[in-house]
């Protein structure tokens, strides 16, 4: 096969995923403390072509001799992007922010009877009660994931109170009725390597399999409890939107398009030689 056919048919493949990944930044451009992804390309090999003899140096030459002929390129690694996103007053106050990058709530995620944590910057939180007719509810997310406390348990919470606070280091104070006050600190994360979160969904993040990566977990993330646990930084009453730049995404849109359409061009144009070529013959 025509080799400008193969090299554009590989890039063509590729461009179809960035497209893919810009589209999925513009439906998230409004949910709540997402964070936006970006692509990076990386060349494929290539091969070089001695069409020179040894002896017959061209004169001036500046450029290695043979003719290199590449196979396109590939999406290299598509890496998060943890900028803080604008905040947005709702003066609930089961509303929080983050005004710190890097930092995320814990939550647990159950399926299949198995029991996972994962991690979001989804600071719309809910009570939700914990069985019909239960005096108790439990912090979840908009999702309905338990939010867990400096222990890992889920945040479980007598109705029978009359106020909710959550100070700029995570700790929660309830007041019930009878005035009692019941704290809890919420459980926050640092994400030292970004780079490794993935997207499981619902707006949540989790880590691969560290062993397989010859990983520790203190050298991708460090637990804010006990001394550490007053750098943590959120705002009540706000939640923080989707750092996604629609002008930029749209831009990026548009040149990867483009991209594309000069690669189909390339295809068009390489079947229409092989054509005349043919043709001739």
């Amino acid at each position: 096969m025509n080799r400008s056919i193969l090299a554009a048919a590989n890039t063509m493949g590729q461009l179809q995923q960035k497209l893919d990944m810009i589209g999925h930044n513009l439906a998230n451009v409004d949910t709540v403390g997402y964070k936006r992804r970006e692509a990076s390309f990386t060349e494929l090999l290539y091969q070089e072509f001695n069409n020179q003899p040894k002896d017959d140096q061209e004169v001036g030459r500046l450029t290695p001799d043979g003719i290199r002929l590449g196979t396109g390129s590939k999406l290299g690694q598509t890496s998060i992007v943890l900028s803080q996103g604008s905040l947005k007053e709702t003066n609930r106050s089961l509303d929080i922010a983050f005004t710190k990058e890097g930092q995320f709530l814990r939550v647990s995620v159950e399926e299949n009877g198995n029991e996972t944590i994962n991690y979001t910057r989804n600071g719309a939180l809910y009570l939700s009660p914990l069985s019909e007719g239960s005096n108790e509810s439990v912090l979840v997310t908009s999702d309905g994931y338990p939010v867990l406390d400096s222990l890992g348990n889920a945040i479980n919470i007598e109705n029978d109170f009359q106020d909710i606070s959550i100070n700029e280091n995570g700790t929660m104070n309830v007041t019930k009725n009878d005035g009692e006050e019941q704290v809890y600190n919420l459980s926050v994360v640092e994400i030292h390597r970004p780079q490794l979160l993935q997207s499981i969904g619902d707006n949540l993040l989790g880590l691969p399999n560290l062993q397989q990566l010859n990983l520790g977990e203190d050298e991708v993330l460090t637990y804010l409890t006990d001394g550490l646990q007053e750098t943590v930084s959120l705002k009540q009453g706000a939640l923080e939107q989707s750092n996604v730049n629609l002008s930029k995404e749209m831009t990026d849109m548009l040149t990867t398009q483009r991209t594309y359409q000069f690669n189909a061009k390339s295809i068009s144009i390489a079947d229409q030689m092989m054509g005349l070529v043919n043709g001739i013959r």
